[in-house]
């Protein structure tokens, strides 16, 4: 009896160190809220179009997202992350730590990040600058950083309506918030010549200043829910919001995007690199996952696929920015073998 309880025990130990055993038939996403429509129609499609179930998809933000892929490996555990920014090297090494090894890292195109209000309010015009200048928590005034004395846009420049600042948006775990900060918030605390000095010195005090945003009432973090706030700027015509294109794409109808640095956020200026506010997309899968999920392998080459993410692909229609035939040709040659991803310098 004792010997065939610890053969029986033996085969336990084997079966369990051989790797990741998944009972799931249905893969399983999270992440950005910016990449979740098009992941969501990828998934209806291939849900559809082929013997394999509809993948789950979930929207948790890119930093949510990551932190659950990055928890190990095995049912438990997402198959796929989207997110609207690069995984950072901290989110690899807490990858590796808990044993995901050979990430494959998939950009499936480009998007904006729009400053949108209600169609038929007062179309805005800003610059980076202004825009650090209405949401940063500090500003410069005088040669020194002040906590930010800007009430209305007017305050912010004499050309801009009387109206209270009110910017809804992601919060902190969105890569969509990182994206703003670093692209439009950065670009405009460069204007002034006492932060550019101060990067130059100090490359992380300038950011810790560049990305801080206001907590007075000016910026409103309103969620992962990006129809929420289109939403709620239909209810209040005075707030703008901070989103990617695609939900502006698909609702022209009740919102419009605000000229930045001179450029509307439309898809041949995006596609163009004209509009200063853009970004490239990606989803992250597990190579560990695919000899185990049905269908994971299958659906990674559906999207990145010519009729889903080329120029005339269905995604095209949801608002996606195609990459380059270059870029995309490497991108299918990534996704069809696996080809780990290389660690980011940080």
């Amino acid at each position: 009896m004792a010997a065939r309880l610890f053969s029986l025990s033996i085969i336990s130990v084997v079966l369990f160190s051989a790797g990741p055993t998944l009972a799931r038939d249905q893969i399983r996403i999270v992440g950005s809220s910016t990449v979740f429509p098009f992941s969501t129609s990828v998934a209806e499609r291939f849900g559809k179009t082929t013997e394999f179930q509809t993948p789950v998809v979930e929207s948790t933000g890119s930093g949510g997202g990551l932190k659950l892929f990055c928890s190990g490996l095995g049912e438990a555990t997402p198959d796929i992350t989207n997110s609207s920014r690069r995984i950072k090297l901290s989110e690899v090494t807490l990858c590796e730590g808990n044993g995901v090894a050979d990430i494959v890292e998939i950009m499936i195109g480009y998007d904006g990040i729009v400053l949108a209000n209600k169609r038929g309010a007062r179309h805005y015009d800003l610059s980076t600058k202004q825009i650090f200048d209405a949401l940063a928590r500090e500003v410069p005034v005088a040669g020194k950083l002040v906590p930010n004395p800007n009430r209305t846009w007017k305050d912010v420049d004499p050309s801009l309506p009387d109206v209270k600042i009110e910017v809804l948006g992601p919060p902190p775990t969105s890569g969509t918030r990182d994206a703003f900060v670093e692209l439009a918030m950065e670009k405009g605390a460069k204007q002034y010549p006492m932060l550019r000095t101060m990067r130059s010195e100090n490359k992380k005090s300038f950011k810790a200043i560049a990305h801080a945003i206001r907590e007075d009432g000016g910026y409103v973090e309103a969620g992962e829910n990006d129809n929420l706030i289109v939403r709620k700027l239909e209810a209040n015509p005075n707030a703008l919001g901070v989103f990617g294109f695609s939900y502006l794409d698909q609702n022209e109808d009740r919102i419009q995007g605000s000229r930045i640095d001179g450029v509307l956020p439309e898809f041949e200026e995006i596609a163009a690199g004209r509009y200063v506010i853009a970004r490239p997309l990606y989803f992250y899968a597990k190579a560990a996952h695919v000899s185990e999920v049905p269908g994971l392998q299958e659906y990674i080459l559906e999207f990145i696929s010519e009729r889903a993410a080329g120029p005339d692909g269905y995604l095209i229609d949801k608002g996606l920015i195609p990459l380059s035939d270059a870029e995309r040709k490497k991108v299918q040659t990534s996704g069809a073998d696996l080809i780990p991803l290389k660690r980011p310098k940080d």
